[in-house]
């Protein structure tokens, strides 16, 4: 079976084919950084009218790429949840359209699902019942999935993710948009134990970061530390906060497997250390490789495969816009 996955959650305009008997014959992944840069973050509009401008190319070159004629889709998944609305409407009109005129199922994909299955893509052994621990510009969750893929919702952020406070702490260090790897460099050459960072909500299974980050604003107000040690000490209190949760969830469900997703994921300090930390403990992390942390069409088409065995899918509405705006529902 062939699968055309399509990805517009965001600022990424990617699709991919999956054969269900090979793996992913052709993937594209157009980033829109270069646009948004100047303006520090993500702006919508611009993002949704790049999709619109995009796709068409995208889709034919990936044909080239794959080898493949349209008619040899046998199956389309679209990210329709959650995410940026404009640039979601985009896609999944896109996808409809293809549908219809290739009278081919149509498999509506929640993102965060697909950022979870994205880890089995490389690790084909890798087989729930697992934890999902997703870090991301806009998400900091934890889920149970059982061996019938259905997501239950242990953990979350009850104000920024985890992605979201690295890019606010990088404006306040003055470093260019995304933020995230531009931390991760400076940390390279600092010292982690330099400031001790609070964790928030000690007793909880949730997160918070928005102590952290007036933490951090504090300290570089005082100028007592160089900018390294503080980017060092910031991603330290990262991983502090991560463990305390996830340590409390692991000793909890007694799941010794947990996939670690996300555009956060892509951050080499924060998978050695977990990976380090975990493996002493006898637990399995998995992680997607660095090009599948970000957004992308591969674990779209992968993850509306699964969903189609499990016969987890829609026919073509009439309605241009669809949303599952639950993951667990």
């Amino acid at each position: 079976m062939l699968v055309l996955g399509i990805e517009t959650s965001c600022d990424e305009t990617s699709m991919a084919i999956y054969d269900s008997k090979e793996g992913i014959k052709g993937s594209i992944i157009s980033s829109q950084i270069d646009l948004h840069k100047k303006f520090g973050g993500v702006v919508p509009e611009i993002a949704s009218r790049n999709h619109l401008l995009k796709l068409e190319e995208i889709f034919l070159s990936l044909l080239n790429e794959a080898k493949i004629d349209k008619k040899d889709i046998d199956l389309i998944g679209v990210t329709n949840a959650p995410g940026l609305i404009g640039s979601l409407f985009v896609g999944v009109a896109f996808a409809k359209g293809l549908a219809y005129g290739l009278k081919k199922p149509l498999i509506p994909v929640n993102h965060l699902a697909a950022h979870t299955l994205s880890c089995e893509i490389e690790n084909p052994s890798l087989k729930p019942p697992y934890l999902s621990f997703i870090i991301s510009g806009g998400h900091t969750h934890i889920y149970k999935v059982d061996d019938a893929y259905n997501f239950y919702l242990l953990s979350h952020t009850v104000d920024d993710a985890v992605g979201e406070c690295f890019d606010k702490v990088a404006k306040m260090m003055n470093l260019p948009y995304p933020g995230g790897p531009e931390i991760e460099r400076l940390a390279l050459q600092g010292d982690e134990n330099k400031i001790k960072f609070p964790v928030a909500l000690k007793n909880s299974v949730n997160f918070s970061f928005s102590g952290l980050k007036t933490a951090v604003l504090n300290v570089l107000e005082k100028n007592e530390y160089s900018i390294e040690d503080v980017a060092a000490s910031f991603q330290f209190s990262i991983f502090n906060n991560f463990i305390n949760k996830l340590d409390k969830i692991i000793d909890k469900y007694k799941l010794r497997k947990i996939t670690v997703s996300g555009g956060v994921s892509a951050n080499s300090y924060l998978r050695n250390k977990l990976s380090s930390y975990y493996q002493k403990k006898g637990i399995e992390l998995f992680f997607p490789s660095k090009r599948l942390c970000t957004d992308n069409g591969d674990m779209i088409a992968y993850t509306a495969y699964k969903f189609f065995r499990k016969r987890k899918f829609m026919g073509v509405k009439e309605t241009a816009y669809d949303v599952m705006p639950d993951i667990t529902g």
